[in-house]
């Protein structure tokens, strides 16, 4: 069996996340989505299907935006983006998140970037993924002490959009709006129960003996080694050279 790296497996997760949509954005600083909107626009295309669009918020070759964020709003108010990617320096439970600072505000004790257009996302793109690599209790926590972008919203507030999945280095989950509430739907291969319980600040539903997340076959490893590496580096230059050091370092089995 082919050795894979962690962070191949979370890019191939994304690519199954993101399986029929039409168009995804990526925002910028994102080389682990956009590598898995990639791979997915790269397999559809070797299967004949219909084509994925992506739009990279910074790139010049994968971004037709000319205005910058303010035609993404446009876009995705319209209807014609299927799914984004969020982060924020704290996620709870209720999947509301913080890109402000942890403390209470306005006297953050740490500062982060601000809001942006998070919440506005938030509201209009159906298929949000959550996404955040560090997994601890310091990033998902029981309550946020501060909502850039609620995760669920009165029933009578119209809203098209929201969140259906959360991935980190640990596991997946997925996210119910109508408990609310996320459920561990697998776990990373080197990982394992107890230890995502102890990262996690909040409670999810989870199986008594949760799936192992799938490692990718042959086929997609070799078309994320190269073709999507190859596309990658034109936004991201330093982590597709880190993935290709690290994939070079593995042993051969």
């Amino acid at each position: 069996m082919t050795a894979v790296l962690p962070r191949e497996i979370l890019i191939c997760t994304i690519a199954r996340l993101l399986d029929g949509v039409r168009h995804v954005a990526v925002g910028a600083s994102s080389p682990m989505p956009a590598a898995g909107a990639m791979l997915l626009r790269a397999m559809k295309q070797q299967a004949g299907e219909a084509p994925v669009r992506i739009s990279i918020l910074g790139s010049v070759e994968h971004n037709f935006f000319t205005n910058g964020s303010a035609e993404l709003f446009d876009c995705a108010g319209q209807g014609r983006i299927d799914a984004f990617f969020l982060g924020g320096g704290q996620i709870d439970g209720q999947a509301n998140v913080n890109l402000v600072g942890a403390g209470s505000y306005p006297q953050s004790t740490v500062r982060w970037p601000g809001s942006f257009g998070a919440a506005y996302l938030y509201f209009v793109v159906p298929r949000v993924i959550l996404f955040r690599e560090e997994h601890t209790p310091r990033v998902f926590v029981e309550k946020v002490d501060f909502i850039s972008a609620p995760g669920v919203s009165d029933p009578r507030v119209y809203r098209t959009g929201g969140p259906t999945a959360l991935l980190t280095s640990k596991g997946l989950f997925r996210f119910d709006k109508t408990r609310p509430g996320f459920a561990l739907e697998s776990v990373h291969p080197g990982h394992d129960l107890d230890e995502i319980r102890a990262a996690t600040g909040f409670d999810f539903l989870h199986d008594a003996t949760p799936a192992v997340t799938p490692a990718p076959d042959s086929a997609t490893l070799a078309l994320l080694r190269g073709r999507v590496l190859d596309e990658l580096e034109e936004t991201y230059p330093a982590f597709a050279a880190e993935m290709r050091r690290d994939g070079a370092a593995l042993p051969i089995t």
